[in-house]
């Protein structure tokens, strides 16, 4: 109920950081979350902060609001933010960042919280859903790249 993809990126990590934590570029990078915004007047990252994201699951539907809440956060090393149903932690997603001389390694990871439901869902669903999560993560970090090593 985990995975995770790694890429490098020839930007300084200040960039990255700044790209991967302003949520509302998210559109130009996921395959399934269209656009994003924040709520209850949050206007960046911060712990506990909250955000919508509008999703078109699996490129074709259904497209539903989903309302995440920041849950790590630590300057241009960790972003992680848990997608919620109700205020309960549903599914779990986070970039690592770290420095490499003038690039930066990231890794972007999701799990999914140990609930029946989740593992109801895994048992029946995981294979399919787990290919499309790092297809996903692998195209949206890549695109990221794409657009930071473009502009330096």
């Amino acid at each position: 109920m985990t995975d995770s993809v790694t890429v490098r990126i020839d930007a300084p990590v200040d960039e990255v950081w700044a790209l991967i934590t302003d949520i509302s570029r998210i559109g130009e990078f996921s395959p399934e979350t269209f656009e994003a915004e924040w709520l209850r007047g949050a206007t960046g990252p911060e712990l506990g902060a909250r955000f919508r994201g509008h999703v078109k699951r699996n490129k074709k539907g259904p497209t539903y609001w989903a309302v995440c809440e920041v849950t790590e956060l630590e300057e241009q090393q960790r972003f992680g933010f848990a997608v919620l149903m109700g205020d309960k932690h549903v599914n779990n997603w986070r970039y690592r960042l770290s420095a490499e001389g003038d690039a930066t390694v990231v890794t972007e990871s999701f799990w999914l919280s140990p609930t029946l439901t989740n593992r109801i869902y895994w048992t029946a669903l995981g294979r399919w859903r787990n290919e499309t999560n790092r297809r996903g993560m692998q195209q949206t970090l890549e695109r990221m790249k794409a657009v930071l090593e473009s502009t330096g």
